[in-house]
């Protein structure tokens, strides 16, 4: 349950009329729409007493009563050295991590494991200070589940090119993914809006509404109960190509969460959905010419398509 720490009354000013619900809470606290739109859904907002949907348009003189939850603990970056995380590349504008499995991207309330920033907080690497302080230099993110490939900013303004390119899409982020079934098409692109699951806080899935999201995929090899595919990525939603395969009824191998078999991941040695970051490719920072880094399949992943090749 979300810990209430103010409740507060207003009366809609004559200014907001006509504006969406969520809109008109934004502008009035001052929060992201995003925000704005989360604390109506989870019902912590009442317009004239009772409930309203994010998209109600409010009139002027109605009365708003909002629950604002406590504000989020406060994370610190902890040094430390992450065991397989390894730099594929350094220079003075960025740095190239090769994530395991088991590592998030930064500090997060409730997450006490280990993250890249605070292995390269440990190494002495300096990054970019813009963002939360916990969040240095990280311009994208992968799960704490899926392996590969991430740039971190170093200065500034290598934070604010590459911000912009993956805002803009002219990143090239490859992926690996081993799926149960054998996608028809064996070539073809999901187009899907993905927004938090209706029904379960810690999961994505495909809603009407939701952010517009792009996956093409490609089969590199067919097997007997699974496929490889090489997916690029339009925008990078969370859980993007986990929620996208599950949609068309081929969710990654060992990604029980989205709907895979256990039995399958049992036998393939799975403890984690089959997905990694294999390329990425963007213009550099500093020198201004396209660069492109790969990584290989880490021991877990390569193992279970080992098992699934042989049989």
């Amino acid at each position: 349950m979300t810990q209430v720490t103010d409740s507060r009354t207003l009366i809609v000013p004559d200014g907001l009329a006509g504006e969406r619900l969520d809109a008109a809470l934004s502008r009035l606290f001052g929060m992201s729409r995003t925000k704005a739109a989360e604390l109506i859904e989870s019902g912590g907002v009442r317009v004239d007493g009772a409930p309203a949907a994010k998209s109600a348009r409010v009139a002027a003189g109605v009365l708003l009563d909002v629950e604002l939850p406590a504000p989020k603990a406060e994370v610190t970056v902890v040094p430390q050295t992450v065991e397989g995380l390894r730099i594929v590349h350094d220079d003075d504008e960025i740095v190239v991590v090769d994530k395991p499995v088991g590592v998030a991207a930064h500090p997060s309330p409730g997450w006490t494991g280990p993250t890249v920033i605070g292995h390269l907080a440990g190494a002495g690497f300096r990054v970019a200070t813009s963002g939360a302080a916990e969040r240095q230099g990280i311009v994208h993110r992968l799960d704490v589940g899926t392996s590969g490939l991430m740039v971190v900013a170093k200065t500034e303004y290598s934070y604010s090119v590459l911000k912009r390119a993956f805002k803009e899409r002219t990143v090239d982020k490859i992926y690996h993914a081993l799926v149960q079934g054998h996608p028809d098409p064996f070539t073809g692109t999901v187009d899907a809006p993905i927004d938090r699951h209706p029904q379960h806080d810690y999961k994505f899935g495909v809603v009407a509404g939701g952010k517009p999201s792009v996956t093409h995929y490609e089969t590199l090899e067919a097997f007997r109960f699974g496929t490889l595919l090489e997916v690029t990525l339009e925008t990078g939603r969370t859980h993007q190509i986990r929620v996208h395969m599950a949609a068309i009824g081929h969710p990654c191998c060992g990604d029980l969460t989205y709907g895979a078999d256990p039995v399958l991941a049992q036998r393939l040695g799975l403890e984690r959905q089959w997905l990694h970051a294999m390329r990425l490719g963007f213009v550099h920072p500093g020198s201004g010419e396209y660069v492109e880094y790969t990584s290989i399949y880490p021991d877990d992943l390569q193992h279970s398509l080992d098992v699934l090749a042989a049989g």
